[in-house]
């Protein structure tokens, strides 16, 4: 009864039968969903910014900083690379859009690409959407890189301090022990939320998916675990450890993005137990809330099978050449895009929007709305899985992670309460410390 991933999955089965048996009331259930989001939101900048802060200055030096920072971008670029064309593959073999003949209703996509206007997509202005207005505006504009930039900030003035600093640290250390306090606190809401969340989708969009939309949906769900279990598996696999072991570890968490449809509500557990499963903190605190922007394999894989079927679909046909240019816009257009819900196809909106081929028509995005919230979760659970895979790698490599620890974890079978955290999660960030 005190297992968190029970509460989860019988929530998400009773929101599934709750919004088949009464849709209409089911559709209106959303606002517990983004209830459970917002408190999520309360504890999630203020935990980037302590991991972050404490963790740089814990590597000891700058440069061992830069160092970790530049392999975690070679590896995210990477890797999103490999989740564009993958998603570029899947859309030229299976052709899910081919022979729809739909035709896209500009008054539907008119509300998508009013939203999308707002996203910049240039370099000017993602560059210029890194820094803050504000110390307090990092906190609540909603933007996780922004609270990852004026974290690096703060930890290098304070490596500037020297002894000075000590005492700052220490408070900084202790307030880090207290979020992840009240991150268990807030997780006995998860089933709330996931309840919500899936009573909403199968309510509001239950019988769209059954439609001639439904091979798009299907072709995206399968090339995500195609990706988690072949790419990722690999890599894993590489780096030591097994892939099937470390879903199974995150077993919690995973079911709490599929009820919630955002990676955003499990970001400072998935912290907590990295650092349990052997990933210093330093590496976990940076690199963690660096892949929320910069690693979002799913959201990748969507892009260009979107922009593909939404060609196929209005009947125009795409030369190779024109799709690894569209790749290639995308690998910088999906940096910095939000782990929440519909940040996918926000994105991709602006990207089409931006790249202003009339091959891919941006009005065919409302061919896209209906159903783009059952490809949601597997956007977000790819994110999860990917930057988990990605933090064990980097530390790896960094010389960061005890093998040892990450074997006794993984060999592991659920056992003990799961309220929250990982049960020596908090004794972990205490030890660090």
């Amino acid at each position: 009864m005190r297992r968190l991933y029970l509460w989860v999955l019988a929530a998400i089965a009773l929101g599934a039968g709750f919004g088949l048996a009464f849709p209409a009331r089911a559709a209106g259930s959303k606002w517990l969903a983004d209830l459970f989001l917002n408190l999520v939101k309360v504890v999630t900048a203020p935990t980037i910014f302590l991991t972050v802060v404490v963790g740089i200055v814990g590597l000891g030096s700058l440069a061992a900083a830069g160092g970790l920072a530049a392999r975690a971008l070679g590896y995210f670029m990477a890797m999103t690379s490999v989740a564009l064309l993958l998603g570029l593959a899947v859309a030229n073999v299976l052709r899910p859009g081919e022979g729809l003949n739909l035709a896209a209703d500009p008054a539907l996509a008119a509300s998508t690409i009013k939203s999308a206007s707002a996203t910049s997509t240039s370099v000017t202005d993602f560059v210029l959407g890194l820094a803050p207005t504000s110390f307090v505006g990092a906190f609540t504009g909603g933007q996780p890189i922004q609270v990852l930039v004026l974290a690096v900030l703060v930890a290098i003035a304070l490596s500037g301090l020297g002894p000075r600093s000590r005492p700052i640290i220490r408070a900084l250390e202790s307030l880090a022990q207290l979020m992840f306090q009240l991150i268990k606190v807030v997780m006995w809401a998860a089933p709330i939320g996931a309840f919500g969340g899936i009573a909403y989708t199968v309510g509001a969009f239950g019988g769209k998916v059954l439609g001639n939309l439904a091979l798009l949906v299907v072709a995206f769900w399968v090339t995500s675990v195609v990706f988690v279990v072949v790419i990722l598996g690999l890599v894993a696999r590489l780096a030591g450890f097994s892939v099937f072991r470390f879903l199974r570890y995150l077993s919690d968490e995973l079911l709490i993005v599929l009820g919630t449809s955002s990676s955003e509500t499990v970001l400072p557990r998935l912290m907590a137990k990295l650092e349990n499963a052997g990933v210093s903190r330093s590496v976990a605190g940076l690199t963690v809330p660096a892949g929320y922007s910069f690693n979002l394999d799913g959201i990748c894989i969507y892009l260009t099978l979107g922009a593909l079927f939404v060609a196929q679909a209005t009947g125009h046909d795409v030369p190779m050449g024109t799709q690894l240019a569209l790749a290639a816009f995308m690998l910088i257009s999906s940096k910095g895009a939000a782990g929440v819900t519909g940040a996918g196809l926000i994105t991709l909106t602006a990207s089409l929007q931006a790249f202003g081929d009339p091959a891919v028509p941006v009005v065919g995005i409302a061919l896209l709305v209906g159903v783009d919230r059952f490809m949601s979760e597997a956007r977000s659970l790819t994110n999860v899985v990917s930057n988990g895979v990605a933090t064990l790698v980097i530390a790896r490599w960094q010389g960061d992670l005890d093998r040892d620890r990450l074997r006794e974890v993984l060999a592991q079978r659920r056992r003990g309460a799961t309220t929250g955290l990982p049960s020596s999660a908090v004794s972990t960030v205490t030890d660090a410390a």
